[in-house]
């Protein structure tokens, strides 16, 4: 009984250190849920007015994108920039809206995800999001009139592209400061901040960001808790605005009215 006794602190000590190291190995795919399976035309989820396109990335990938035109010239141009599950196939209800508004939209899919090549990253997902910027460059829209959409990872990647270039907009939803923060809540016995990779800093770029920005975060949002919200749009310049929706969780703000806020904000904030 007393060699039980003594060991039993040794063996939990090995259980916990084993589980550490695996998490620390395996923590892309703790991170990144990408569903491989996508429609080849939009259509199929509902997004007639789209059209499947090809983004160059620097490092020598071609990734697939779904991609609408504005209706006029003077309409905003919105590069979405999806969380970490799914796909943009799963993107249309938060699309719709976009479309119907006559803004121009492109959705971006990352590396890994859908039909695309690669294995997703933090500096992978940057670069697929400056191909999109590329992208919309070369179909001659100009930067002021770009908003860039930025769904929980999205954000990060959102606000790294804001940080880099000068933009029309910023939409954040339900955005965080960081990975590193949101992953020790949600692992608070694991030192996180020693082992992750991809980390998202967005607490740190925000503040440099010249751009307008709308923050939309749902009260009840179960998956980024809303003081990561608030904390990034307290460190967040002028001007900019933020929206917290008292019902809404981490994957229905759609129902909650945030296509309608984003629309309206970007008609009042996009303009000659």
């Amino acid at each position: 009984m007393e060699d039980l006794i003594l060991r039993t602190p040794l063996v939990l000590g090995a259980i916990y250190l084993l589980m550490v190291a695996g998490m620390a190995v395996f923590q892309r795919d703790l991170m990144y849920f990408p569903d491989r399976g996508i429609p080849s035309d939009p259509a199929r989820v509902g997004l007639p007015e789209m059209k499947p396109v090809r983004l160059a990335t620097a490092d020598g990938l071609s990734l697939v994108a779904w991609w609408a035109p504005p209706r006029s010239a003077a309409d905003p141009v919105v590069a979405f920039f999806h969380g970490n599950g799914g796909s943009i196939a799963g993107r249309d209800l938060k699309a719709r809206p976009l479309l119907d508004a006559g803004f121009g939209l492109l959705l971006v899919e990352y590396r890994g995800y859908g039909p695309n090549p690669g294995t997703p990253s933090e500096e992978g997902l940057y670069a697929d999001g400056r191909a999109a910027l590329a992208f919309l460059a070369e179909a001659g829209i100009p930067a002021r009139r770009i908003a860039l959409y930025g769904e929980s990872l999205g954000s990060g990647v959102a606000v790294k592209l804001a940080h880099e270039t000068r933009i029309g907009a910023v939409v954040l939803e339900a955005p965080f400061t960081s990975a590193v923060e949101i992953g020790q809540a949600a692992y608070p016995f694991v030192p996180v901040g020693l082992m992750m990779r991809d980390r998202y800093e967005s607490i740190g770029r925000i503040a440099e960001i010249a751009a307008p920005l709308l923050v939309v975060h749902g009260a009840r949002d179960e998956v980024v808790a809303v003081q990561f919200g608030r904390r990034l749009f307290d460190a967040a310049r002028e001007p900019k605005r933020y929206v917290e929706l008292p019902q809404g969780g981490h994957n229905d703000l759609h129902a909650h009215g945030i296509g309608r806020i984003t629309v309206d904000y970007l008609r009042a904030t996009i303009r000659d």
